[in-house]
């Protein structure tokens, strides 16, 4: 065989070697990595592009879905404007996928049960991990970054099953395994309290983000708790993530919280040092009871997930995670369902909440995204609860949200400009209605269309003229 026949064998045989493995080539497909900004309140991407995170939560993906299914959410979620998606690697120490596959050895983090080869037609070389991977290769085609908590915090807080020298062989593994991924977020934690179990979260965070540097990683906390009461000044930890949580505000009974209120968290965390982006990575789920647990309450509804939306980003919050019942446990027919939910995962990808979620990146894309500030003093009735609105501008721009309809009273030249253009944007279907012109000057009022009543919003765009 001469030494060009060897050549073109090898390439092909290669070839054969790729495609039956399902290896990508990471220099063409990889999405490029995520930083913080300059000014360190949003993120971007390599090249200084603005990234504004729209998160869905997708918590049981690696576990619940085939590889049919994966394919099927991440198109559904592309197409529906997302670009982050938060799941759990661990739900649960003895976890078994889809497929059959184990994740660990004996329940023992430190002990990830691998095999031999990746090939998805033969079951003795397709494990848990692999599945993993494929899910990360489909979200990466899709333009979608996963964010990822490495071992769900109950595991390591009920029985006290996961140890600290455990936790850090298990994040070794998984920075070793991924540190070519350009797509992955890390959530450290995992729905638990940053004050318990400090020296394993610790060990966790040191251990990814001094292997991959690159990669950045926050800490997913309990329900009306935030990352920074405990984790603000970790060398590991890039962006603060809070969990406003699933209750009512007459539901709410703990002392100092700020209930419904989930713009207090981000307006407190842009007041540490060092500054450090911040959002809201579990809001009221659409389709989930008042509180979770009493299936008789009513459920949050797609104006809600508007709200916290709205509320947290013009507060001045990096980005956004929605999340519905149904989607965030994977509801498939024959499964025991959690709160209640009867919906199968495969309609709730198309709930109202889940469409609408796009108009507000949309948004706040559409104008100088890394100079936004929010700016209470646009507003000269702020009011509380459903009444209270938000304001957010930049040199040439404001916009002020109402969920309700109430009437908006604007304190006019903080903007640039002797004149504004004035305009009606809707959450609902993100369509604009011009108003007019407005003098740029005193205080000058505008009345949304409809009735006072919560989930009519809008927003109020003031263009420099």
């Amino acid at each position: 065989m001469n030494l060009k026949i060897k050549y073109l064998y090898a390439i092909l045989i290669s070839f054969l070697f790729t495609a039956q493995n399902g290896f990508s080539q990471s220099a063409k497909t990889n999405l490029p990595q995520l930083k913080v900004s300059k000014n360190q309140h949003y993120f971007v991407t390599g090249d200084e592009k603005p990234f504004f995170w729209l998160g869905d939560t997708g918590w049981l993906t690696f576990g619940k879905l085939d590889r049919a299914g994966v394919d099927k959410y991440f198109k559904d979620r592309k197409e529906k404007g997302f670009n982050v998606v938060q799941v759990m690697v661990l739900h649960t120490l003895n976890v078994t996928n889809v497929y059959g596959d184990m994740a660990l050895i004996n329940e023992d983090v430190s002990k990830p049960l691998i095999t031999a080869g990746n090939n998805f037609k033969n079951p003795t070389e397709y494990d848990y991990w692999d599945h993993v991977d494929y899910t990360l290769d489909v979200a990466q085609k899709n333009g979608i970054y996963v964010a990822m908590v490495p071992v769900w915090g109950t595991n390591v807080s009920k029985g006290n099953k996961v140890n600290k020298e455990q936790a850090t062989e298990y994040a070794k593994f998984l920075a070793n395994r991924y540190k070519n991924k350009t797509n992955i977020i890390w959530l450290n934690g995992g729905d638990t309290h940053g004050n318990e179990f400090t020296d394993i979260w610790n060990a966790i965070g040191n251990t990814l983000k001094t292997n991959n540097p690159d990669q950045l990683v926050t800490f997913h906390p309990f329900g009306r708790t935030d990352s920074s009461e405990n984790y603000h000044n970790a060398a590991w930890l890039d962006f603060n993530m809070f969990q406003s949580g699933h209750r009512r505000y007459d539901q709410d009974t703990l002392k100092n919280s700020f209930k419904e209120d989930n713009y207090k968290f981000v307006q407190r965390d842009l007041t540490l040092k060092p500054t450090k982006p911040t959002l809201d990575g579990e809001p009221s789920y659409e389709g989930i009871p008042h509180g979770l647990h009493d299936t008789l309450q009513p459920k949050w509804t797609d104006n809600d997930v508007r709200r916290y939306g709205y509320w947290s980003v013009f507060a001045g919050a990096a980005g956004y995670t929605y999340g519905h019942s149904a989607v965030m446990q994977m509801f498939r027919k024959g499964d025991k369902p959690a709160y209640g939910n009867k919906e199968l995962w495969t309609n709730a990808i198309n709930a109202p909440g889940a469409k609408q979620m796009v108009y507000i990146k949309k948004l706040m894309l559409t104008f100088p995204y890394l100079d936004r500030v929010p700016d209470q003093s646009l507003i000269a009735n702020q009011g509380e609860k459903y009444d209270y609105q938000i304001a957010t501008r930049g040199t040439n721009y404001a916009l002020i949200y109402t969920y309700n309809g109430r009437k908006i009273t604007v304190n006019m030249a903080k903007i640039s400009g002797n004149e504004v253009n004035a305009s009606w944007y809707n959450p609902r279907n993100g369509k604009e209605t011009k108003i007019g012109i407005v003098p740029n000057k005193g205080v000058q009022e505008f009345q949304p269309s409809g009735d006072k009543k919560d989930g009519n919003d809008w927003v109020l765009i003031l263009r420099s003229k």
